[in-house]
């Protein structure tokens, strides 16, 4: 007859540590995904104020009377979009019926890409030193005015627990359109 075995249930032990250690394992990885696409979201949203203040910028470069005449200056983007313009062959658009058309596009773009965005824009001509003719507004390269834009939008914070509320995120751009 055989003794019977001192070491009873130290495999079953041995199994409840190796499971142990893989869920620890599993709770990092989750961890690392979670943080992974909180990270990957801001990364969109960051990607998407370019593309807003790029587009902003071509629409202002396509319509230089209306940027140096301040139609496109305000500090209160999203803008209303109730105001039509109605532009035809019979009756085309003024620089400054473009400019309404331009920042209810936009404003209307900020609201749907970006969580709680607002903008300013602030073009000023001053440092081309006189006051530029409507001749002087289609010469390339610009004729010295500058134009600054800000982008403001709540962002996810990424990271640890302490980051997981919303913060607000700017970017902020000098040009010349």
């Amino acid at each position: 007859m055989r003794k019977p075995s001192c070491q009873r249930g130290v495999s079953l032990i041995e199994v409840l540590v190796a499971v142990m250690i893989f869920s620890i394992g599993l709770v990092g990885l989750a961890g690392l995904l979670i943080m992974a696409t909180r990270s990957n979201q801001a990364a969109y949203l960051r990607t998407q104020v370019v593309f807003l203040a790029h587009n902003m910028a071509d629409r202002m470069s396509a319509n230089p009377m209306a940027v140096w005449d301040g139609s496109y200056n305000s500090t209160g983007y999203p803008v209303a979009t109730t105001v039509t313009t109605a532009c035809d062959n019979a009756s085309p658009c003024t620089p400054d019926d473009l400019a309404t058309h331009d920042k209810q596009m936009w404003s209307s773009q900020l609201a749907a890409f970006l969580p709680d965005a607002s903008a300013t824009i602030a073009c000023d001509a001053s440092a081309a030193g006189y006051a530029p003719t409507a001749a002087q507004y289609g010469m390339r390269p610009p004729y010295g005015g500058n134009c600054k834009m800000t982008i403001q939008w709540m962002e996810r914070g990424a990271g640890n627990q302490a980051n997981s509320t919303a913060v607000a995120s700017t970017f902020a751009w000098e040009f010349q359109p």
